[in-house]
């Protein structure tokens, strides 16, 4: 199981150009359809978790994710996992690459290619997160109010605050 979390986590490492919203389709297709770890109500749990956490997301959801099939083992490993190719093998082979002749143009290129694939992922992320989270009226208002608010520059910690008060009360 440990080295299945591990392999699991860092193909998502590799393959998880963007950041956290862009590597939240890849996790969701891993960890929830091909492994079976979790349900996507408990995806989206750890996603919101995520969220308030400091660190990166991605990051975050390997360690939640690992935690919960595996314990703390788990944790440690699905974290190493998710951080192993971007340290050993996309930074490496950047510095090696810019270090090249005409290598910075070549790079820039390649992150102009990929960018419209990121935009994509964050899409396909936001899609997932609506349709899985079982939202009703109230957390649809809550959510309209939380991203207009997000829109007049109200610091996310803000928001997160009020979005709990809001579940509180409302709930």
């Amino acid at each position: 199981m440990l080295w299945e979390l591990f392999a699991t986590f860092a193909k998502i490492g590799l393959f998880s150009f963007g950041g956290g919203y862009a590597v939240i389709p890849l996790l969701e297709r891993e960890v929830v359809d091909l492994h079976g770890w979790l349900s996507s109500a408990q995806t989206i749990d750890i996603i919101a978790l995520s969220q308030m956490t400091p660190g990166p997301i991605a990051i975050n959801m390997a360690t939640f994710v690992g935690y919960q099939t595996s314990g703390i083992l788990g944790a440690l490993v699905a974290t190493m996992g998710i951080v192993a190719p971007s340290v050993f093998l996309i930074i490496v082979g950047i510095i090696a690459f810019k270090k090249a002749e005409g290598g910075e143009k070549s790079i820039e290129a390649i992150l102009s290619g990929v960018k419209p694939v990121v935009i994509a992922l964050i899409i396909s992320a936001a899609f997932f997160i609506v349709t899985s989270a079982g939202i009703n009226i109230k957390g649809a208002a809550i959510a309209v109010s939380v991203f207009f608010l997000a829109n007049k520059n109200v610091h996310p910690v803000w928001l997160i605050a009020l979005s709990g008060l809001f579940g509180i009360v409302i709930y």
